[in-house]
């Protein structure tokens, strides 16, 4: 079938399938990068696509901040039962008993940072030498600038002033000892084909998705999940409000948003009218003007 007969969300999946048959092919020891989140779960339903009928010729591996939602954690461990698949976790948890991380001290403390120390002793650990995530380019400014095969260097860190061409696409996943690569099939989606696509496949998701009734505090516009893991400051109060999340990730610094949608349909019409971006909620992105690439440069996803 010629890609001129295809829809807008068939020719993003011929992407992204193509990328992982690729890389599959090309490399010896890939994993997925799994966390529980919208990304990860399309990712893993187009590895279901690429590789049927065998199984993924590659495990998931999920980074565990040990700080995040139960209800993805949850939500993690039905799926990967129910795929039959095998699952590694490395807990950041793990890497501050050894002395290879420090928690964070003050009054707004994170782990989302420590993963990128807990992230390569694992790549190293398993002689992993390719890494899919599901980051996209419309995500944030820093990964608009990735490349489909983002090469690092022995030390995991990513240059955004050296990368490879992608013509034609044609991907060169050519590396020297102790070098290896971060994947992105979902590069060229958006957050609304995203939904869309989650949509067409009926696929299920953490219920964190949709809106609900949470207790949160009001930290500088972000609203972080009230718990064990964040502690209210002076002039800071609890309040009950109805909302959702638009990303998962670590509680410490992933906002919500005020929101009534209670089906797929209703997100998509939210995201529609979006005028915040989808990460405009993450406190960790705003800690500096380049947080992201930053983190990034040190081997972040």
């Amino acid at each position: 079938m010629h890609s001129y007969n295809l829809s807008h969300l068939q020719q993003l999946e011929a992407e992204a399938i193509f990328i992982l048959r690729e890389v599959a092919a090309q490399f010896e020891k890939p994993v997925l990068l799994f966390s529980g989140g919208k990304d990860s779960i399309v990712m893993v339903r187009l590895a279901q696509k690429a590789f049927f009928p065998g199984r993924f010729p590659f495990p998931l591996m999920h980074i565990d901040t040990g700080h995040n939602f139960p209800e993805t954690i949850e939500f993690r461990d039905w799926l990967v039962d129910h795929l039959g698949e095998r699952l590694i976790v490395r807990s950041v948890q793990d890497s501050i008993d050894q002395g290879r991380a420090v928690e964070e001290k003050g009054p707004n403390p994170s782990r989302n940072g420590l993963q990128t120390i807990t992230l390569l002793d694992a790549l190293e650990e398993f002689q992993f030498d390719a890494a899919y995530g599901g980051a996209r380019r419309d995500e944030e400014k820093a990964r608009a600038k990735e490349r489909f095969f983002s090469h690092r260097d022995e030390f995991g860190q990513w240059d955004p002033k050296n990368q490879r061409p992608e013509l034609w696409n044609l991907f060169n996943g050519r590396k020297n000892v102790g070098e290896h690569f971060r994947v992105f099939p979902l590069s060229n989606w958006t957050e609304m084909d995203v939904w869309q696509y989650i949509k067409q496949e009926e696929l299920k998701i953490p219920n964190i998705y949709f809106s609900h009734q949470r207790e949160v505090v009001n930290r500088g516009g972000t609203l972080l999940a009230n718990g064990e893991f964040v502690t209210p400051q002076d002039s800071e109060t609890v309040e009950t409000k109805t909302v959702r999340f638009r990303t998962v990730g670590d509680m410490t610094c992933t906002g919500a948003v005020e929101s009534v949608a209670h089906s797929i349909d209703d997100i998509i019409r939210e995201v529609a009218a979006a005028k915040q971006t989808e990460r405009g909620g993450r406190a960790d992105d705003r800690r500096s003007e380049t947080a992201m690439e930053d983190r990034k440069k040190q081997g972040y996803f």
